[in-house]
């Protein structure tokens, strides 16, 4: 799978751009702010009908704009797919596959496989439970259709469940009868959607060790365990005894929306210990190993987005990664970097095609070597 080209109107400040793209390295350098990252955030667009660093559609409208439009051309296994989103203030978001919209937006999820890495992902680290679930989530979906039906029917009963706490001011049998029904309709999904996540963690396990190792040249033991409400083997009895809180609370304090994995360096928790240059190691290992379990699944490359990847890399970490992205593992990449006098020697070491664009001001042009 490759990205043949990508075209936008009125994304974030991109007023217009046009980009022919080749299949090896496409790299987009430019000052900050200048629009690098606006441009792998649409190639994310294309891919999870969303933003990966602002949730809401209309705040990706050009300044004093009234619309957008993200239109690309891929090729998969040598079939040719045209995906198109257009949003416009005030109205519904328009997804289509080959010029047909889609009825629902989950039946895109997948079929076009997107590893991002970038600086935001330190709040994987550094923020609650919700952070590190939604890596999951985002994940397990790109290749578990089933998966993603579980996790969209879970949180809508949660938020009934959630709905009916906040409309009650005491415990009766109503309640009880009523917070039966949610609780054994949650508890049948649960089960599945931690035995998928806890199963994706397994088998990422030994890539993750592996790419860490390499990266950081064996300097640190490092490690990721799940924890769930789940393993209590009463944990339905848990959520009944929980039913008082809730109700004074207005929300379910227990289950697998609390879950959480936990991230660890030598054994200490890598949010505590941690330095800049291991984190961004753990998590560019973490990432790493989730593009070989994609690849492994989806039967497909997925495509690789690196933004600003070697700050706060030393060299030899640095290096050790130039090395990797090179492999036979990665096919299509799209870095950006603030600095052209680097990546020009980076490119020069990796045996692929690339092509660098300049970014100023939303304005992108190809650069002339």
């Amino acid at each position: 799978m490759y990205l043949k080209n990508l075209h936008l109107i009125n994304f974030k400040n991109i007023s217009l751009a046009q980009l022919d793209l080749v299949e090896g390295i496409n790299c987009f350098v430019g000052h900050n702010g200048a629009g690098k990252t606006n441009l792998l955030d649409a190639i994310y667009y294309m891919s999870f009908c969303k933003s990966y660093f602002n949730p809401a559609d209309s705040q990706n409208i050009k300044h004093e704009g009234d619309f957008f439009v993200v239109q690309a051309s891929y090729e998969i296994n040598h079939q040719e797919e045209h995906v198109y989103c257009g949003i416009k203030k005030g109205q519904k978001k328009q997804f289509k596959r080959n010029k047909k919209e889609y009825t629902k937006l989950s039946n895109h999820i997948g079929l076009l496989p997107l590893v991002m890495i970038a600086p935001q992902d330190e709040s994987l680290i550094t923020e609650g439970g919700e952070a590190r679930r939604k890596y999951l989530d985002t994940v397990i979906s790109q290749y578990d259709k089933s998966y993603l039906d579980y996790l969209i029917n879970y949180n809508k009963l949660l938020a009934q469940r959630n709905s009916f706490l906040k409309s009650k001011t005491h415990i009766s049998d109503e309640v009880h009868s009523m917070l039966d029904v949610w609780d054994y309709q949650m508890m049948h999904l649960a089960y599945k959607i931690v035995k998928a996540r806890q199963d994706f963690l397994n088998d990422l396990n030994p890539i993750f060790q592996e790419y860490y190792q390499y990266i950081s040249s064996n300097k640190e033991i490092v490690s990721f365990n799940y924890k769930s409400h789940l393993k209590s083997d009463t944990f339905e009895e848990d959520l009944k005894e929980s039913r008082q809180k809730d109700l004074i609370l207005g929300y379910t304090s227990k289950g697998i929306h609390r879950d959480d994995v936990v991230f660890k360096i030598d054994d200490y928790a890598i949010k505590k210990v941690g330095s800049q240059g291991q984190r961004k190691t753990f998590l560019i290992a973490l990432k790493l190993g989730q593009f070989r379990f994609l690849s492994d699944h989806k039967k497909v490359k997925p495509l690789l987005l690196l933004d600003d990847i070697f700050d706060k890399l030393d060299s030899e970490r640095g290096d050790r990664l130039i090395e990797l992205v090179g492999g036979d593992h990665f096919k299509q990449i799209f870095i950006t970097d603030t600095q052209l006098n680097r990546i020009e020697p980076i490119l020069k070491q990796l045996n692929k095609e690339s092509r660098v664009f300049t970014v100023s001001e939303g304005e992108v042009a190809v650069h002339q070597q």
